[in-house]
């Protein structure tokens, strides 16, 4: 693949091309005969449990369509588990727009009520621990991890309840590790981001609930069997790569570097092109490599080979049923979705700054989903903050002056002296 770094560089593009994924992806397309109920009911749950939202944050999460998405991928389970699958992943996508512009604390925060919720279903034990304590009143992050949790360990097996709260605790740790690197102004390079976006994905959890949805509990040595880890990670990666692809415009305009497109271009020298065929190139082989390992997939026993048969449907139903939903949604192409899908044509969007409205309205969707519900008050964005007077200053400015004066007369004064004192002896010294 050609690299273009020169003059390219230094003229920014107006568009980019995407690459053809839906037409590389022959997986057959299915959809909950229930999925477009179940939905509704599921965006409604969020809405309710979630008063702090805005305006267009609301209006937003309608246009999400995250329970059409749902119903694409658990196309075949029932009605009472669609939903919730459903209420999981809004509420994961809720928890990827607040943390997107999370420092390290508040990430850490966010993680621990979160797990608290999954740890303690049954009521809410807050942590007393020096530095990480939490408020009397359970916070709303909370209380919608601990709904949708005691709701699913009613009838979830013992293996995807374990494996669901690990990888969710996985999920949390990368975005620790997304936050530090945003703190600390690092972009990482390919291999490191690679590892972490696996994790900030959220697909590994929402793999786990393939089982769950389906009534079924895979073994450890079948989990563990390199062609189902490589199916998995195989799915993993093209949900996530393409979706680096479909969001990279949006992501672009607020700033975000957490993306393969960005990482490719800053660190190996690819224009916006060449670094969006490249990740397509590697979607398309992602989808490839997972039709051969299907091919591979060896025998377990009868039992176990139509457990593992639903389970690998799945994972290849979140392929396609990922892809087509990237049109659909509002998220990455507005209402424009169904004719980027036709000609794949996107126009860049405008930067905005990272550290304006944008920031703050994370920062204070992070506070109130944090905070009990009555405590929760709408930050004042248009009033300016009150002057802070820096007593210090004139201090701090006399105390430089004493410290410098010396040094100026020393310099000045001093050395010239002391050079012409040792001027004769200095003339002396032969030169070989």
């Amino acid at each position: 693949m050609p690299v273009h770094n020169s003059s390219a560089l230094s003229s920014r593009p107006d568009h980019f091309i995407l690459p053809d994924l839906v037409g590389h992806c022959h997986f057959p397309l299915s959809y909950h005969p229930n999925g477009d109920a179940v939905a509704a009911e599921s965006v409604k749950w969020l809405d309710e449990g979630c008063p702090e939202l805005s305006p267009k944050a609301r209006k937003a999460f309608y246009g999400l369509q995250a329970g059409e998405l749902t119903a694409y991928c658990y196309s075949t389970c029932s009605a009472e588990r669609l939903r919730v699958v459903s209420d999981f992943m809004n509420y994961l996508f809720h928890l990827d727009n607040i943390s997107d512009g999370m420092m390290r604390t508040g990430a850490e925060e966010l993680s621990d009520v979160v797990m608290n919720a999954l740890w303690f279903p049954d009521r809410y034990v807050p942590t007393r621990c020096p530095r990480k304590m939490q408020p009397a009143a359970e916070p709303s992050a909370g209380k919608m991890a601990r709904d949708y949790w005691s709701r699913c360990i009613r009838d979830a097996k013992p293996g995807p309840q374990a494996r669901f709260k690990e990888n969710l605790e996985l999920f949390f740790e990368a975005v620790h590790q997304q936050a530090r690197d945003r703190e600390a102004g690092i972009i990482p390079d390919l291999e490191s981001y690679m590892n972490v976006r696996r994790d900030t994905s959220g697909c590994k959890p929402v793999f786990d609930l393939i089982e769950y949805a389906m009534d079924i509990d895979l073994p450890d040595f079948v989990v563990t069997h390199p062609v189902i880890k490589a199916l998995n990670q195989g799915a993993n990666d093209l949900v996530t790569w393409s979706n680096d692809i479909f969001s990279y415009n949006v992501e672009q305009a607020r700033g975000d570097t957490h993306n393969m497109i960005t990482i490719l271009m800053e660190l190996q020298g690819l224009d916006l092109q060449s670094a969006v065929d490249f990740v397509g190139d590697l979607c398309e082989q992602t989808i490839d490599a997972f039709i051969e390992n299907q091919r591979n997939l060896p025998s377990f026993g009868p039992e176990l080979d139509r457990d593992v048969a639903l389970y690998v449907q799945g994972l290849q139903d979140w392929i396609v049923g990922s892809l087509h939903w990237s049109f659909m949604t509002e998220r990455y192409f507005g209402t424009s979705g169904a004719e980027i899908k036709k000609n794949r044509i996107v126009k860049l969007l405008p930067r905005k700054n990272a550290d304006g409205d944008a920031r703050t309205l994370v920062l204070y969707l992070h506070r109130a989903w944090l905070t009990p519900v009555r405590q929760i008050s709408s930050p004042p964005l248009d009033t300016p903050p009150e002057p802070t007077v820096r007593k210090e200053e004139s201090t701090s400015s006399l105390r430089s002056l004493f410290t410098c004066v010396p040094l100026f007369v020393f310099f000045g004064l001093g050395v010239p002296t002391i050079l012409f004192l040792l001027s004769g002896e200095i003339s002396a010294i032969p030169i070989l």
